[in-house]
This record gives C-alpha cells, sequence and structure tokens, in this order.
C-alpha cells in the first residue's frame, strides 16, 4: 500500500472514530449512559445504552456547578431547579444531581406533579431513578385530588403508587381527619391503611382502632382490629366490619356492640347494620339487648331496633328477662314488640312491652301462659290475651283476659276479667274452685291472700279441720265472695249476701258436683323452669275458653 493510500485510510478511521465519541458524548451529556464501551480495531462500540425514558432530565437550573473537592461525583445546581422523569416532574431551590447515578437530592420548596391528581411538598428530597423511590423529609405534604396527607417523613414507591410514612402522619379529606403513627396510602386505588394509634374525626364521631383501612374515593372505613365509634349518646365496638364515614352506616361482624348511655343499654349480635345518622339497626345471630338502668335483658335471632324512637322487635327464639330482684323473670314468645311513647318535649312517657303467638313466662313464685301478653310501664301491669293461664304454687287462674300486675317485680295483684276460675289442687281428685264473672286477687310476700269475686259465683270447697283433714265438700253459689289464704291454703270464705250452699259428707260426695262446668287443671301446659318456656303445649281445641260477649238490652225507640 502506498504512503498516500495509507494516510486515506488512517483519516477515514480517524473521523469513523471522532463521530463515533461524538455520538457517545452527545448521548452522555442527554442522559443516556453507555454501560460498557469497548474499543476494538480503534474502534468504540457502545454494548448497552439505557432507554431514553428511564433517565432523569434536568428541564432548569438558573445556576450550574461543579467542585471536584466537595461533590466529585456531582453537579449542584441553584435557582429554580428543574427536573423530569417520564411523566413526574420535580421543583425545587436547589439540588445535587448525580447524574452517573440517576439519581438527586432536592432542597427547600419541594414540589413534585404527576399529572393533575398527585402532588408532594416538603423541605428535602432524594430520588433514586432507577428505583423509582422518593424519600421526602420534614413538612411533608402529598395531595391526591381531595385528599391530604401531612407527616415529616414519607418515602412513595412510583412504582406501586404508595405512600408511606412512620414517624406520625396526618390524613384530611373534605369531612374526616385520620391519624396513626404509622401508615401508608396507595393513589391509584385511593386507599389508606393506618396503624398504631388510629384515630379518625369528624364533627359528628370519633373512631379509634389500633388498625384501619380507609378508602377516600367511597368514604368507606373497614374495621379490622377493636375498634370503637363514639358519636353523642352511641358507642360502637367492633373487630370487623365496614363503616361509611360520610352516610354513617356500619356493617359489623365478630360480635359488635352498640351501646347507649355510657354502657347502660346495650346491643350485640353476630352480626348487625346499624345507621347512626339516623340512629336504627338490624342484628343477626344470637342478639342481646342489655338495659342495665331498668335491669332488664332481651334476646333472639332477629332485631330491628330504632334509637330515637327507643323501640324494636325481636324475632326467634324471643326471650326477655327481668332480673331486677334474685329471681329473674322469664318471658318468650315468637315475637316482641317494644314501644316507646313521648311527650311533646321528647322525654320518656312510658313504654310497652308486646309479646305475641305462644306467649310463656316463668319465674318461681308465678308461671304465665298465653296467646299474647303485654307489659305496661306506666302500671308495671301484664295483661294476658287469649286463653290465659297463671300459676303460683299449687293454685291456678283462668280467664278472658288477666291483668298481673307488679311492684318492684314483686307480685302485688290479678285482675281477672270474664270468666274468670281459680283452682287449688289438693291432691289428684280434690280441688278448692272458685268462678265468677270477675276476680281479683291479692298477694303479701309472693303468697296468695284474699281473693274477691263478683257476678254469678259458683264454688266447690272442701273445708279442713285442725289436723289439716278435709271434713267435706261445700258447693256455694252467690253474687259476691271474698277467700282469704293462709299457709297457700284457703283458710276462710266470706259471703255476705244470699247465697245458696250445701255440705256433702266426705263418704257421699256427689261425683258430678266435684267439678264446676269450666273446671280444668292444665299441669301439662305449664312450664316448670326457664328452658322449659320455649317448648310451646297448648289446650286442645275443645279445651279453650269461648269468649262471651254481653249484650245490651236494646232502648225502646219511637217511630
Amino acid at each position: 500500500m502506498g504512503i498516500l493510500s495509507a494516510l486515506s485510510y488512517n483519516k477515514t478511521r480517524l473521523v469513523f472514530s471522532l463521530l463515533l465519541l461524538s455520538a457517545y458524548v452527545y448521548f452522555y451529556d442527554n442522559g443516556l449512559k453507555a454501560r460498557e464501551v469497548m474499543e476494538h480495531d480503534s474502534l468504540l462500540v457502545v454494548d448497552s445504552i439505557q432507554s431514553e425514558e428511564s433517565m432523569v432530565h434536568l428541564l432548569n437550573a438558573d445556576e450550574i456547578r461543579y467542585s471536584k473537592r466537595l461533590n466529585p461525583d456531582a453537579q449542584m445546581l441553584v435557582g429554580n431547579v428543574a427536573f423530569r422523569h417520564d411523566s413526574m416532574y420535580m421543583h425545587c431551590d436547589s439540588a445535587l444531581f448525580f447524574q452517573d447515578k440517576n439519581s438527586f437530592s432536592a432542597y427547600f420548596n419541594i414540589r413534585i406533579e404527576q399529572g393533575d391528581t398527585l402532588f408532594l411538598f416538603g423541605d428535602s428530597l432524594y430520588y433514586d431513578g432507577g428505583t423509582r423511590l422518593i424519600r421526602v423529609r420534614d413538612n411533608v405534604r402529598m395531595e391526591n385530588k381531595e385528599m391530604v396527607l401531612l407527616t415529616d417523613s414519607l418515602n412513595y414507591d412510583r412504582n406501586k403508587n404508595i405512600g408511606y410514612f412512620f414517624n406520625g402522619g396526618t390524613l384530611l379529606d373534605a369531612d374526616n381527619t385520620l391519624t396513626s403513627e404509622y401508615g401508608q396510602y396507595n393513589t391509584t386505588i385511593k386507599v389508606a391503611t393506618f396503624t398504631n394509634s388510629v384515630t379518625l374525626e369528624s364533627p359528628d364521631y370519633t373512631l379509634t382502632s389500633d388498625t384501619l383501612i380507609y378508602n377516600t374515593d367511597y368514604d368507606l372505613t373497614y374495621i379490622v382490629s377493636p375498634t370503637k365509634i363514639v358519636s353523642g349518646d352511641y358507642t360502637v365496638n367492633s373487630s370487623s366490619g365496614l363503616f361509611n364515614t360520610a352516610t354513617r352506616q356500619s356493617v359489623l361482624l365478630n360480635r359488635s356492640v352498640v351501646s347507649q348511655k355510657e354502657g347502660l343499654r346495650s346491643i350485640v349480635g353476630d352480626s348487625l347494620f346499624y345507621n347512626n345518622a339516623k340512629g336504627y339497626g338490624e342484628c343477626f345471630g344470637d342478639v342481646i339487648i342489655n338495659d342495665f338502668e331498668n335491669n332488664g335483658m332481651i334476646t333472639g335471632e332477629y332485631v330491628y331496633f330504632d334509637e330515637q324512637r327507643d323501640s324494636a322487635v325481636v324475632t326467634g327464639n324471643a326471650l326477655a328477662v327481668d332480673f331486677s330482684q334474685p329471681d329473674s323473670f322469664f318471658l318468650h314468645a315468637d315475637t316482641f314488640r317494644i314501644v316507646s311513647h313521648f311527650d311533646g318535649n321528647d322525654s320518656l312517657l312510658y313504654r310497652n312491652i308486646r309479646a305475641f303467638n305462644r306467649a310463656r313466662a316463668f319465674r318461681t313464685d308465678i308461671q304465665l301462659v298465653a296467646d299474647s301478653i303485654e307489659f305496661d310501664s306506666r302500671d308495671s301491669c301484664l295483661t294476658l290475651y287469649h286463653d290465659p293461664i297463671v300459676w303460683s304454687g299449687n293454685q291456678q287462674i283462668l280467664g278472658e283476659v288477666i291483668k298481673v300486675y307488679m311492684n318492684d317485680s314483686a307480685l302485688s295483684w290479678i285482675h281477672v276479667i270474664n270468666q274468670a276460675l281459680f283452682v287449688q289442687k289438693l291432691d289428684s281428685v280434690h280441688y278448692n274452685q272458685i268462678a265468677g264473672r270477675e276476680m281479683m286477687a291479692y298477694f303479701n310476700n309472693g303468697e296468695f291472700d284474699r281473693a274477691y269475686v263478683n257476678g254469678n259465683v259458683l264454688v266447690v270447697y272442701y273445708p279442713e279441720d285442725e289436723d289439716s283433714v278435709m271434713i267435706g265438700m261445700n258447693t256455694t253459689e252467690a253474687s259476691h265472695l271474698t277467700a282469704y289464704f293462709k299457709n297457700k291454703e284457703i283458710s276462710k270464705i266470706l259471703i255476705t249476701e244470699r247465697s245458696n250452699g250445701v255440705l256433702y259428707p266426705m263418704e257421699e260426695l256427689p261425683t258430678a258436683k266435684m267439678y264446676l262446668l269450666d273446671f280444668g287443671w292444665f299441669d301439662r301446659i305449664r312450664p316448670f323452669s326457664r328452658w322449659d318456656i320455649f317448648y310451646w303445649r297448648g289446650k286442645s281445641q275443645e279445651e279453650k275458653i269461648k269468649t262471651r260477649s254481653s249484650r245490651n238490652i236494646p232502648l225502646p225507640t219511637l217511630n
């Protein structure tokens, strides 16, 4: 090869090498870093170059300084500094730009923008373009639409769109303030997860918990740990459920409790729907309503309750318990309806509890059976409807309607209206019986003291001698009668007006007159324990009382 040819060849190689070197410098200055550069036959070959979008771009700086002694790996940027990394823009007063590491540290008046939904502010920041992780410190503020998160230390992962704090933080939206020691917020699905000393406050309620998940888009709070919600006079305790902070509606699970008056009233069940704003709810599965203020409790499988009206409906193994006395009173029916009545100033006047369909009640000193029973707090009266029966010891009372009056939950007196029948069992054959249109029976210390019977009175009575031996059978007809009791037995019968009576010796008892026309001893129907009230045993159709309606004599009329 000649000298001219050799010079031409070398010149061509030099120009080509310079072009490659210029291209390398150009790409490097614009943020495309070559991972490996090899020299082969005097040629520069680029093995791998990162994509344009993976690099952090410096968009602006008033001053760019470099000090090999102070920051050999960084460019010092001062004044109106702006960076871009793919779709995110970052602004600050000053920064250190580590171009080789694709990262930078920023200081003062930090502002990060991603689209029109995410804004991040703080005093200092470090951003790694490779991991896409942002670390913001001091006076941190993150905005995502209507949500604002305040903290002193925040890390934001752009890969997962999650910001998390670990030294205390506060999340604000239109109506609520949520604080905790640790938390994270997903800007994509708008869900915050807060743990350690969590408090959610609004003008209407305060929620405290150990762990809470909150969806800011739908105002939904997910209860996943023991949580308390306090709103006015009401408190909710739950460990599992869902709470809507806008409508204040809750779906609560795992035996959640809604209480009122500092725990004096409460309702608990397997699952509960509760509208705190309107004060009503539904409870399902082994529901318990406690009224410690009035020493009462109601249980059932389903409850609908209205706190503003102080009313409720209970079904499914419904049970009411009065434990104001050492000996508790147990009442069961298919359904309970609790109704409260108020005056014009919303002050409670009285309360009704209506137990209907197959009502049965038990207490040691008294047992009740009726188709329906109503309790009225005005006079502490239990009214039994439709073929009711009352037992006390060896005594039984029947009638069309029976009213049982209580005094501080102790039995006071019984009023039987229409077809009244009193039966006292002496043995399997002999029964004292008193029948009439109306009867008032009075008690003393829970035992029969005296009874007044009016209208068409019929009596079958076995008087006894001093040794409690029956001396005969007395049958009497009268219009009025007073019976006195002693040691749970009839001690004396007093008739003040005309009557017809016959005393039969024991050896000459007429079988046809031993029992009144409507006689019946219904011991097989009687509840014998608090558990027995759940097992209904009714009369046969022939045994049921036939209601007798009285007719008024029509007055004469003139044409």
